[in-house]
């Protein structure tokens, strides 16, 4: 990867991030703010659940991106490391086949849904759902862009058999590659 777009790639990240600890801050501030409200002054604001529950989807898939990056991702690769090498390239490959077809369809099926979220508004806040629901382009995009990237670097040869092994059986098995990430 050259250069400047290790650079673009390296400042997405850190833009993710930074968003992510916005979106995570302002939902705390709101959820808490409304208990306050709600049990010291028997009031609330009602537009706090509705931006704390669409705040929430956001995190979610942004998070997903950004896991995603870091192989952080919980799953069972007890059977991939047994595999040969080759094993492991063919089932590397057919899995991040498998990812890109459903990037592909998340992307298709935000696509489609979108005339309808565009026209449909939320019921406190009045926002178009297209923006609550949008998420799925800006998911589907990235995700599918790493999984490119890693099938290219597969036909390339360019990675080693330790690389081949996407994700993590429990997540302290996880905590070296997010603090290897993150340096």
């Amino acid at each position: 990867m050259c250069v400047s777009m290790k650079k673009i790639n390296d400042l997405f990240f850190r833009l993710a991030e930074l968003t992510l600890v916005i979106m995570l801050s302002a939902m705390v501030i709101m959820v808490f703010g409304n208990v306050v409200l709600r049990y010291g002054f028997n009031d609330g604001i009602i537009s706090s659940e509705e931006l704390s529950r669409f705040l929430f989807i956001w995190i979610t898939f942004l998070g997903a991106i950004v896991t995603m990056r870091d192989n952080a991702h919980l799953g069972l690769d007890s059977v991939v490391r047994k595999l040969s090498l080759n094993g492991k390239k063919i089932a590397f490959g057919i899995s991040n086949l498998l990812m890109l077809m459903c990037c592909l369809l998340m992307f298709y099926g935000t696509f489609k849904q979108h005339g309808i979220n565009a026209t449909t508004r939320s019921a406190v806040t009045e926002l178009p759902m297209s923006w609550v629901y949008g998420v799925g382009y800006i998911t589907s995009i990235a995700m599918g862009l790493m999984i490119l990237g890693k099938l290219v670097r597969l036909v390339k040869s360019e990675f080693n058999e330790a690389d081949l092994i996407q994700v993590t059986d429990s997540e302290e098995d996880a905590k070296p590659h997010m603090q290897e990430a993150s340096k």
